[in-house]
């Protein structure tokens, strides 16, 4: 067995998991340079031991050695999907880190291809990966979408807005709410509305914003945007 046949595909494996991971970490995410490049190593390490097997065990006849790539390759991925499950966060209306959840899922898949030294498809996952997650951005912001979120309005108890006008106020600033619910707080001092909006420009939740800090009846308010 050639060094070479082993440092090759494990040099791949950090040079292709070290760019996908680098981009994680330009924006900010959980699982970024390190994690990647050490997922993808890992991947196409363990491809390795199995592929070579004969060269690791010299000792043992041929036909006890069974060479079978793909159970090694399922139990790879069934392990990454407990690290994928690690870096998607709930937070408020929000979900976070779906995209780098797949992201370390191909990155997996890639150190998979060059632990068996199949070449030309990693290094094309690697720059469609590539592609995917800094081109396919701009692609995403550029087309129309449903921007959802949550409002929290508070008024004092002896002015509290009728839903209905507050419901007109929303809509006036191109937002649709929806599934409102209702508290009283601070012992009674306090009435609150809180509703789901929905709206296609995310400025709108900004106009409204600045709407509702001018408005002295207003309390306290929250505007909460869903993230991807």
């Amino acid at each position: 067995m050639e060094r070479a046949d082993i440092l090759l595909p494990l040099l791949t494996a950090l040079l292709a998991g070290g760019l996908i991971g680098l981009e994680r970490t330009v924006h900010g995410r959980p699982a970024g340079f390190r994690t990647h490049a050490l997922v993808c190593v890992a991947s196409s390490l363990l491809m390795l031991v199995t592929t070579h097997q004969m060269a690791l065990m010299p000792n043992i006849p041929v036909e006890a050695i069974r060479i079978d790539p793909t159970r090694m390759a399922q139990g790879i991925m069934t392990g990454i999907g407990f690290l994928g499950a690690g870096v998607v966060m709930k937070d408020g209306l929000s979900i976070r880190g779906l995209t780098t959840a797949a992201s370390i899922w191909i990155t997996a898949a890639i150190g998979i291809l060059t632990g068996i030294a199949f070449y030309f498809p990693a290094i094309a996952a690697t720059i469609i990966t590539l592609l995917v997650l800094s081109l396919f951005r701009w692609i995403e912001i550029a087309l129309p979408s449903t921007h959802f979120g949550k409002i929290i309005v508070r008024f004092a108890h002896n002015s509290i807005m009728p839903q209905r006008a507050l419901m007109e106020l929303i809509v006036q600033h191109g937002i649709t709410a929806a599934n409102p619910s209702y508290a009283s707080r601070d012992k009674g001092e306090v009435y609150e509305y809180i509703m789901t909006i929905r709206t296609r420009d995310h400025e709108n939740y900004r106009r409204l914003a600045e709407t509702l800090s001018s408005m002295p009846q207003v309390r306290e308010f929250s505007i909460t945007p869903t993230g991807d």
